[in-house]
């Protein structure tokens, strides 16, 4: 297995670059969030890398950190999900993202993503649940907490209100407020700046 590679950095070609390591160029597959972090072309570059084996390739993927491999390596042992959807999952959300989503069983940021559905990302929040390390203290007020925040924004939406508005009204009240006493104290701020 090719756990981590150091190399000159050859060619950017999103998602795959080419990275020189002592004369043999290795074309690896990468999440945009790691491309977008990459150094100039023809500067050193680390990654950590995770081969796949298939009969008819080989197929090389690397990751800025450990973190995102571990996850990319998670999401890959979940049936229906491949290495394009992994890698297109860590393009569009990062790992805290995606463990957030998890803790809080939100499929909202995950269907957001190219080529994940309603199911899939269902399947991942099932299947991931027991996977990822939870400090389950955290997770809990981060869940009622942003579940607040959620219907607080969604009410306020529907009110009239456009994204600014409604979020600058968010940040405003207290975290652990109710949802029917975020709403009024929401309304009461957004009144005034009218």
């Amino acid at each position: 297995m090719i756990g981590r590679m150091t190399g000159l950095l050859l060619e950017k070609l999103p998602p795959l670059v080419l990275v020189d390591v002592q004369g043999v160029g290795y074309e690896i597959n990468v999440p945009m969030s790691t491309f977008y972090n990459l150094p100039a072309v023809g500067e050193k570059v680390t990654l950590h890398t995770h081969l796949v084996v298939r009969e008819d390739m080989h197929l090389l993927f690397g990751f800025a950190s450990e973190e995102e491999r571990q996850a990319f390596r998670q999401l890959v042992k979940i049936s229906g999900v491949g290495t394009r959807t992994a890698l297109a999952l860590l393009s569009g959300l990062s790992v805290a993202d995606l463990h957030h989503s998890v803790a809080t069983q939100d499929a909202g940021h995950l269907v957001k993503i190219p080529g994940i559905g309603k199911k899939t990302a269902e399947r991942l929040l099932l299947e991931l649940r027991d996977k990822f390390n939870f400090d389950a203290i955290n997770c809990d007020s981060v869940s009622s907490s942003s579940n607040s925040n959620n219907d607080i924004l969604n009410a306020l939406l529907s009110l009239g209100y456009n994204d600014r508005e409604a979020n600058w009204a968010i940040k405003q009240i207290p975290a652990n407020v109710g949802v029917s006493d975020g709403i009024r104290q929401a309304l009461k701020l957004l009144s005034k700046e009218k």
